[in-house]
């Protein structure tokens, strides 16, 4: 029994085909399986590279990059800066934290485009030279690391922390790091080292 025409006049079965087809038009011109059509028929192929002006710890870089690049991933894949950490990819360990005109964010959520012309600090551009930032000082000194994978995304956090102001006491420290999760579980080290960088401040 055939099967009755839908809305708009076509089939489920006639649809299905269709998407076949195309699916196997796209599998032998060697376009990505992705790409968007924009109407029946018609396939564009996503933006190319172009150059992308980044400033990064004073140093001004041009990669060429994809429109859909994350910040996280120009970093890491791109300029060679893997200190950045991809941790969950989603916004919600903090391990890709950097500064972008002295503000924190999880760069694994933004795209590298958006950022053009920002003065963007990695954890590669906390220390002057070989003087360390009181930050990291202050993390050896408190042993505020194990593994070492989410520090520097908590240093860049503590710095942008510092930055808006110093925090009142432990309770306004933790709920301003609150972003940043340490699976060793060495928040008590985190927060007495920036308490003893924020005293000083």
């Amino acid at each position: 029994m055939e099967e009755p025409p839908r809305k708009g006049g076509r089939t489920r079965r006639a649809f299905l085909k269709d998407l076949a087809a195309t699916g196997a038009g796209l599998a032998a011109s060697g376009l990505p399986l992705g790409t968007p059509a924009l109407a029946a028929g018609h396939v564009t192929l996503a933006a190319g590279r172009r150059p992308v002006a980044l400033v990064i710890n004073g140093k001004a870089y041009k990669p060429s990059l994809e429109p859909r690049t994350t910040l996280l991933d120009a970093l890491r894949e791109h300029l060679a800066l893997p200190g950045t950490k991809k941790g969950c990819d989603h916004g919600q360990c903090g391990a890709c934290t950097v500064l972008v005109d002295g503000k924190r964010i999880n760069s694994c959520l933004t795209l590298a485009v958006m950022h053009e012309g920002a003065r963007i600090t990695t954890v590669e551009g906390l220390a002057q030279g070989d003087t360390l930032h009181p930050l990291q000082q202050a993390f050896v000194q408190h042993d505020a690391f194990q593994c070492g994978y989410c520090t520097p995304g908590q240093l860049c956090s503590a710095a942008g922390l510092l930055l808006e102001g110093r925090p009142a006491d432990d309770a306004a420290i933790r709920e301003g790091m609150s972003g940043n999760l340490c699976r060793c579980g060495a928040y008590p080290n985190i927060v007495a080292a920036i308490r003893d960088v924020a005293a000083r401040s």
